[in-house]
């Protein structure tokens, strides 16, 4: 035995190393039977391997120009890692953009901006802008609810996301007085640190899930009246990552906290399936809104991605003929997003958000119904030109999802359905959550919400406007085909915005109804 470990230490590095890539020439060649590559090639097959999997951050860090990665490039990116910091954030020596590419945004400055006074809100919160419509107003509900802020988090589920993720995000949006939406994972401990919430279901109604999967009503009412901070309910018809797609979540997966959160059975797969349950067609959809609406007084509206009309005009016609209906329709944009899909889903399936959004505008427009609903947007929008052209289209609030995540550290590694995300956010690893710090990330949320909404409002001014609702189609150009000509929008999507009443940016502040602090302004009245 003595002379076997005195042959082993006698053993130099470098032969060991020798050893080692032969063992695995050796399993390569005579055991493996998966991989052509490295049976061909041994050894050296592997760096082929190893080059691949890191290929998306090489190509991100050194090969790709500052303008042309997708979904989000370089200067995006960087735009928002610096407005979270509090870092500068401003170009210099000009823009690098192709002003004259096809779809670049140019906004029409007022020869004169708008100028505020000394006692405006936003001389006092230079990042001041609630949302310009009432949640459930039209309709009357119990509870209506004005968003404080028109940017807010987007629908991403704990599950998909991980806890400390979620936690920043719901600490972040209470310091920016935006709201969170919950996604369809349903409510969990972590969304429950002072933000408004929206809480959000699909087909799968977790958090409101009944024994035999179905929509439990019973479960919603407990809900919302154990959670106040709840204002609003959204019911999600589809998405942009995969319209018309059920998924399956699978029961390694199915945590006791997820378990009960979810309202789902540990260790067993759980099926959301591509249809609701609780209705089948639209006449159905406006009833269930309308029940879920009395029985919570909360505003209810519905998520979706834009694709045939011919269900929408139906929905219209309903509301037309009997007042009812969603207060809210979130239009997702087909680019995709947080939720993982097939790539013939996400890179085919349903119309991009510019182009979605219009065709269902204008649905809602003819019937004359446009300033019934809070229209948010939710497709990129993150960023303060793009948000213009949004507001310009007709929206009022906007909804952001990859853009809250990159504030709190996401590097677009693109491997978010792999439960291995380097920055932890969306992995159920707690070593890799480790790595986030809730009190910083939130904080740095928070600044990215209010350094948009400052360059947003610096924006409005320059138009010659108060309020990002006053954008109107006649404000924005956009470059539309291959010979750099730009047209003003409503020549571009052949329709004109219904403008939004309006009085004052410090009536929306007065507004018993802003934010989360509606009921105290009630009872005090």
């Amino acid at each position: 035995m003595d002379n076997f470990i005195n042959a082993i230490a006698s053993i130099s590095w470098w032969m060991w190393i020798i050893i080692i890539l032969l063992i695995v020439a050796i399993r390569d060649i005579f055991f493996q039977k998966r991989h052509t590559i490295s049976h061909n090639f041994p050894i050296v097959g592997h760096i082929r391997y190893l080059l691949e999997s890191i290929g998306p951050e090489m190509r991100q860090y050194f090969v790709a120009n500052n303008r042309e990665e997708l979904p989000f490039n370089r200067i995006e990116r960087s735009w928002i890692y610096a407005s979270a910091k509090q870092e500068n954030n401003y170009e210099g020596f000009g823009t690098d953009r192709d002003i004259y590419a096809h779809q670049h945004i140019f906004i029409n400055n007022a020869m004169m901006s708008y100028k505020i006074e000394d006692n405006h809100p936003n001389s006092i919160d230079k990042s001041f802008i609630p949302c310009a419509k009432v949640m459930g107003a039209y309709h009357k509900r119990r509870k209506p609810y004005r968003p404080a802020s028109i940017i807010n988090v987007s629908a991403m589920s704990f599950g998909s996301l991980s806890a400390k993720a979620v936690e920043s995000l719901n600490k972040g949006v209470k310091i920016t007085d935006a709201y969170h939406n919950t996604g369809e994972g349903g409510l969990s401990p972590y969304h429950k640190n002072g933000g408004d919430v929206v809480f959000h279901f699909g087909t799968g109604y977790f958090g409101v899930r009944a024994k035999d999967g179905g929509f439990s009503m019973e479960k919603m009412i407990k809900l919302v009246e154990d959670n106040p901070f709840i204002k609003a309910i959204e019911i999600k018809l589809s998405q942009g990552a995969k319209p018309g797609k059920g998924g399956v979540l699978p029961g390694a997966k199915i945590s006791h906290e997820i378990a009960e959160i979810r309202g789902v059975e540990v260790g067993k797969d759980v099926l959301s399936p591509p249809n609701h349950s609780a209705f089948s067609n639209v006449p159905e959809l406006v009833g269930f809104i309308e029940d879920i609406a009395e029985q919570t007084g909360l505003p209810v509206g519905i998520k979706a991605a834009i694709g045939k009309l011919e269900q929408w005009e139906e929905l219209a016609d309903i509301m037309k003929k009997t007042g009812k209906g969603p207060d809210f329709i979130t239009v997702d944009g087909g680019e995709g997003g947080t939720g993982a899909a097939p790539p013939s889903f996400a890179d085919h399936v349903s119309l991009p958000w510019v182009y979605g959004f219009g065709d269902l505008y204008k649905v809602f427009q003819n019937k004359g119904l446009t300033n019934r609903i809070v229209f948010i947007g939710s497709g990129k929008l993150g960023f303060p030109a793009k948000a213009a052209m949004a507001f310009a289209m007709g929206v009022d609030c906007i909804n952001v999802a990859r853009e809250a995540m990159m504030s709190i550290g996401c590097i677009q590694a693109q491997i978010c359905h792999t439960n291995r995300c380097p920055s932890g956010i969306a992995t159920q690893s707690k070593w890799l959550q480790n790595g986030i710090n809730v009190p910083l990330k939130s904080e740095r949320l928070a600044q990215y919400f209010k350094s948009f909404k400052k360059e947003l409002i610096e924006i409005t001014h320059a138009a010659g406007h108060e309020h990002p609702c006053q954008f109107n189609m006649n404000d924005i150009e956009v470059n539309v085909d291959d010979h750099n000509l730009s047209q003003d929008m409503s020549s571009t999507y052949m329709y004109d915005k219904t403008n939004v009443p309006f009085t004052s940016m410090q009536d929306l502040k007065d507004c018993i109804f802003l934010g989360g602090n509606s009921e105290q302004k009630t009872h005090k009245n």
